[in-house]
């Protein structure tokens, strides 16, 4: 089973510490920032070719399971 680590990179020396796509310099919020705007995912891809297909599918539904868990009153006061 996939890890977030397996996507996702944090490192104080790649973009001050922001969660990147792993193997890139590119911010995970640039991909919601995107979506956000109504740009299509291949849009996305298509701005930024070192994120592969796959590596922002899985963000996107770990996204989801996050807002879709039932004890996500419990995770936002975590991490709030």
């Amino acid at each position: 089973m996939a890890s977030v680590r397996d996507y996702i990179t944090i490192d104080a020396e790649i973009q001050n510490g922001q969660p990147v796509f792993k193997g890139t310099r590119v911010p995970v919020t640039t991909l919601f920032a995107h979506l956000e705007k109504g740009l299509a995912l291949d849009e996305f891809l298509e701005d930024f070719p070192s994120v592969t297909h796959s590596q922002a599918v899985a963000v996107l539904e770990m996204a989801e399971k996050i807002f879709t868990a039932r004890n996500i009153e419990q995770l936002y006061e975590t991490t709030a």
